[in-house]
């Protein structure tokens, strides 16, 4: 199990210090589905879904200076990956759905301008790569073409950008709680700087949490001796 193997390291006092001592810890944090799902980042955490989601929970188990979130299009997404019936319901009371606040959060008018000109952009790009694959027709076979066409349309459309409703959900929750953003997606992150929004790469996130809960041991610490 996940868990046991990351319990088997804070005993071991593998716990960084130094790099975390004196960092400053955001009170919350928004996460997104890539950092479970995605094979390349998740497994610091665990080999599965599954096994990531757990890993995770039993360390924000133990950090009380943090508080962890998720919009309900997000977490539902995730339930697909994940064995419900492994996960025990009281650690996920740890993780708090909550939906951002749509109809009282602005944003700033040149996102929208700059929305659309990325829009336009990608649009010509597609367009462009269209043709190129029309033009190649009498030196590929029709199923390179179309693979060929697939992958580069994909490319051109749909990196580095937001194009989905459960994406603006991260971003607008994140900007309302001014919490930091834990996510792998290119386009998230590239809207996040645009909106000055804190975000971590998922690869860094289990340090983050070992020194939270190195700094939340601290305080407790303290407030027991006094």
């Amino acid at each position: 199990m996940a868990s046991k193997k990351i319990k088997k390291e804070l005993n071991a006092d593998e716990i960084p210090s130094s790099k975390f001592e004196g960092t400053f810890y955001p009170q919350r944090v928004v996460l997104d589905t890539s950092l479970f799902v995605n094979p390349d980042v998740r497994k610091s955490f665990g080999d599965t879904p599954t096994e990531a989601l757990e890993g995770f929970l039993f360390l924000a188990a133990q950090i009380h200076i943090l508080e962890f979130y998720m919009p309900p299009s997000i977490f539902e997404e995730l339930l697909n990956f994940i064995e419900k019936s492994k996960i025990p319901e009281d650690l996920l009371v740890i993780l708090h759905q909550k939906p951002p606040k749509k109809h009282e959060l602005k944003c700033p008018a040149f996102l929208l301008y700059e929305l659309i000109e990325d829009i336009r952009e990608r649009v010509n790009k597609g367009l462009r790569i269209a043709e190129k694959a029309v033009r190649s027709v009498e030196e590929k076979s029709s199923d390179e073409i179309i693979q060929d066409l697939r992958r580069k349309y994909r490319e051109a459309l749909r990196e580095g950008i937001i194009d989905s409703k459960e994406d603006v959900d991260l971003l607008l929750l994140a900007m309302e709680l001014d919490a930091l953003l834990i996510t792998a997606d290119q386009g998230l992150i590239k809207w996040a700087e645009k909106l000055g929004i804190k975000w971590l790469f998922p690869e860094q996130f289990r340090n983050y949490l070992l020194g939270a809960i190195k700094k939340s041991g601290l305080l407790t610490g303290k407030v027991k001796k006094e």
